[in-house]
């Protein structure tokens, strides 16, 4: 017995794929895997089966069209071929996790593809597909073109291959906003995405902070939220926050502050919160000057802060950045507005551009 591969589209009718099926096992063929990818022109049916020795590629191909087949394609598989499609994409999502920069390898090993390049030259947003060739945006900028001769692309395998990219662009920003900080007065913090895992220190963050502190990053006497608004803080539907671990703790070092970048449409909110005896010596401008960096790397017009007048040492803070402001007053607030530059079509990761626009997988 061989293994082969068998690909082909079947009309969407009730009994189709029966007749497709039947016409296999009068041949002795052994069906061991299925999958189905919805088209515009019909259901391509993509098999594993395990045939007779004596059949050949054209032996097979003329089954599948007298099963009602067609636009069959035929090749022989090999034994890791028998693990199922979801344990092949999760075991692949794991590599991008350890590995980031895999991706168009990755994109190579699921789908098969004789070429995968990175342009910086960036995709339309929903990308595109044709028989041969597939176009997938890079949510870091820029983007992957595969090639492949043979079987067509589907739009099924296009969805995961997006997916895979989407990955890989969420785990390659996530490194990139982890790093450790060494302090003006030599003090190490490290500064990484929050996790919800990550509520019970950032509870005793707000335990540890003094009531002016937490009344000056809330606005208002709540000064103690809840478990649950601070569940949602920690991982926005949109935006960003980071916690700043005392580099010195070891794995339980405790969380000594927490900076919040809210999306909502195209501006994003943020705010501070930075334990008091871990105020005044920078730590505060650092957080800030990372959350500036993301929304401008996310495409928001504009960074707003609400800070109540008296509080100097934030007004110091967002000063610092050098970046022009307005104003508005409300009372004892002040909403401060930071204008962000105009999202460039490619996204800048240089240390890598050059290499990476010249290398296929």
């Amino acid at each position: 017995m061989a293994l082969w591969r068998i690909r082909a589209t079947v009309d969407d009718r009730p009994g189709y794929l029966s007749v497709l099926t039947a016409s296999l096992a009068l041949r002795g063929v052994n069906i061991l895997t299925v999958q189905v990818h919805t088209t515009e022109v019909g259901a391509v049916d993509d098999f594993l089966v395990d045939a007779p020795d004596r059949l050949t590629e054209a032996d097979l191909r003329a089954a599948v069209e007298r099963g009602r087949g067609r636009n069959c394609w035929v090749a022989r598989s090999e034994a890791r071929g028998l693990a199922d499609q979801p344990t092949r994409v999760l075991g692949l999502a794991g590599r991008l996790v350890r590995d980031p920069d895999a991706a168009g390898e990755t994109l190579r090993v699921l789908l098969g593809a004789d070429a995968v390049t990175w342009r910086p030259t960036p995709a339309a947003p929903l990308g595109r597909v044709d028989e041969t060739t597939m176009l997938l945006a890079d949510p870091a900028g820029g983007s992957y073109e595969l090639r492949r001769r043979e079987p067509s692309f589907t739009p099924a395998e296009y969805a995961r291959a997006q997916a895979l990219v989407e990955l890989a662009a969420t785990v390659a920003r996530r490194d990139a906003d982890r790093v450790t900080l060494v302090l003006p007065d030599a003090s190490e913090v490290l500064v990484r995405p929050a996790a919800a895992d990550d509520l019970p220190a950032v509870l005793e963050l707000h335990a540890g902070c003094s009531d002016r502190s937490r009344q000056r990053r809330y606005l208002s006497g709540a000064t103690h939220p809840a478990p649950a608004r601070l569940r949602r803080l920690l991982e926005p539907a949109r935006g960003l926050t980071l916690v700043a671990t005392d580099g010195a703790g070891g794995a339980a070092a405790p969380v000594v502050a927490m900076a919040n970048l809210l999306g909502e449409g195209d501006e994003a909110e943020a705010a501070l919160l930075v334990r008091d005896d871990w105020q005044r010596r920078g730590l505060g401008s650092a957080l800030l000057r990372r959350l500036f960096g993301h929304a401008d790397r996310a495409g928001y017009a504009a960074v707003l802060l609400h800070v109540q007048a008296e509080n100097t040492p934030m007004l110091r803070t967002v000063r610092g950045l050098n970046r022009p402001t307005s104003v508005e007053r409300d009372g004892s607030v002040l909403t401060v507005t930071v204008p962000l530059a105009p999202r460039r079509a490619v996204l800048p990761r240089q240390a890598d551009v050059t290499a990476r626009s010249r290398r296929s997988y």
